[in-house]
């Protein structure tokens, strides 16, 4: 049994993975250290493992895969349902170990853990409503038949910025139509996943359905989509990794779901409520310190109510706590690595060095021990143009970057001047304005006087550059089904 509170106790410890059923390390002892990005303190060891660990796993979910494939559809809910009890269950203790392998405040890490547990439950569900059809044949001898089935062994790699929800939202539709997985976190963040696997073990998932292994993400991503039993995989990540393993998953025609990055625009126009659009602005760009996906990275502020919003928003911010996520009261938390830090102060840098202003905050923050180097003040910069960095990377970091714009059409414009589709967000009062922008928005999510848009039964995913594929609802047992049609000759009447 795996250890059930890794990195609580204040010393290293070495984690196991999870395959075939069993908890087992790496053969060879090579690990790779966990650190808790608020304090740089080693908090665990996992088992750094590679190729012929992949393939033992894809091995062991082959073998798993026809029981539970044979497995009624109400047998698979009743497990992902005791697999959701237990993740509400242990909520703080995940809650905990989620803060400090991935550092945001401990209030925001419990909304995560149930926003993953929402997926769980969702899909548990939808296990029972995976539909065919039967459609009306050309001719009266023939039935005309559509079949939905499990497309077999797949594979998930997951981010460090949301370690929990990322890999439920993947987890949980495959297991609900009958397939198996193998789950690669990232190895900035993989001890929530080895809690929650250790969790669906609890809840009954047989072996094999599930395993869970860390290690070199190339090796391992390569010997995934080199396996040919593996026939979906599903990625959340950068787009240059996307690109590169759409291009992989070319070589034996793999079903591929990529979630990749985004530049968020957010319009507030003047007929907006300003304590509702400073309040969403708040929410989306600064929460977990700005390193989300879908966390605003241009704010477009329309002419008339531009000094007015800034000043609120610049209040609002600059009362924002920051410090360590398990300590009372802390709203931001730490970047999770030194080269995070490094970006974030080379945009401010760029935007500073072209012209761009600071209205609050824009500077690393003092830190003494026990804290890490890694606090960046919660900023806001205005005076952006299109030759900035910040107008075009995502920083992923606390910074708002202000620009601003005069009409809607030039709002809506601009805010699509981009390669990237994934979210955006706008504030209005004016109803015909909401349906007209949330129309022309090129974006796969739009928050529509919302900041937080995200929720477990709604579709997840982006346009243009931001990937292929959704998750969430409904929507996301599609990469794991298979639509066979049968076409039936029936036998005349004697």
């Amino acid at each position: 049994m795996m250890p059930t509170n890794a990195a609580t106790s204040g010393r290293a410890i070495q984690d196991q993975v999870l395959i075939g059923g069993a908890w087992r390390g790496a053969r060879d002892g090579r690990v790779i250290e966990v650190r808790n990005p608020a304090t740089d303190e080693i908090i665990a060891l996992v088992p750094r493992l590679g190729a012929a660990e992949a393939t033992q796993a894809v091995d062991a979910a082959a073998k798993a895969f026809p029981a539970w494939r044979g497995l009624p559809a109400a047998g698979r809910s009743k497990v992902l349902r005791r697999f959701f009890d237990l993740i509400v269950r242990d909520e703080m203790r995940l809650a905990r170990l989620m803060t400090l392998e991935e550092g945001k405040p401990l209030t925001e890490a419990r909304g995560e853990i149930a926003y993953a547990a929402g997926f769980v439950e969702w899909s548990a569900e939808e296990a029972k409503r995976v539909y065919g059809e039967t459609i009306p044949a050309s001719s009266p001898d023939k039935r005309i038949l559509v079949l939905r089935q499990p497309v077999g062994v797949t594979a998930a790699i997951t981010p460090w910025n949301f370690p929990a929800a990322m890999i439920t939202r993947k987890l949980a539709p495959a297991l609900a139509t009958g397939c198996t997985m193998i789950v690669k976190p990232a190895s900035a963040t993989p001890l929530t996943a080895l809690a929650l696997a250790e969790l669906a073990v609890e809840a009954g998932v047989p072996a094999g359905v599930l395993n869970v292994i860390t290690g070199d993400a190339l090796e391992i991503s390569d010997s995934l989509l080199a396996d040919t039993r593996v026939r979906a995989i599903s990625f959340t990540g950068s787009t240059e990794a996307g690109r590169a393993l759409m291009a992989k998953a070319a070589q034996h025609i793999t079903k591929i779901e990529l979630e990749l990055g985004g530049h968020a625009p957010i319009l507030v126009f003047e007929d907006a409520d300003l304590e509702v659009a400073v309040a969403g602005v708040v929410a989306s760009k600064f929460r977990n310190a700005g390193q989300t996906c879908i966390c605003a990275n241009r704010i477009y502020v329309q002419a008339g109510i531009y000094e007015r919003f800034t000043e609120a928003l610049a209040t609002a911010v600059g009362s924002l706590r920051v410090g360590n996520g398990l300590d009372d009261g802390v709203q931001i938390g730490p970047l999770i690595d030194d080269a995070g830090m490094v970006k974030v102060e080379e945009h401010v840098a760029d935007a500073l060095s072209l012209g761009a202003r600071i209205r609050v905050g824009g500077h690393r923050l003092p830190a003494s021990p026990p804290l890490a180097d890694r606090f960046f003040a919660p900023t806001v910069i205005e005076g952006i143009t299109r030759a900035m960095r910040i107008n075009s990377e995502e920083t992923f970091g606390p910074v708002a970057p202000l620009i601003r714009f005069e009409s809607e059409a030039e709002g809506i414009a601009k805010a699509n001047d981009t390669e990237y589709g994934l979210a955006a967000y706008f504030f209005t009062r004016d109803a015909s304005r909401l349906m007209r922008v949330a129309e022309a928005l090129d974006y796969g999510i739009v928050g529509a006087n919302d900041g937080l848009p995200s929720t477990p039964q709604a579709p997840f995913g982006g346009m243009k550059e931001s990937g292929l594929g959704r998750e969430g609802g409904k929507y996301a047992l599609d990469l794991f089904l298979e639509t066979k049609y049968v076409s039936w000759a029936l036998e005349p009447m004697r």
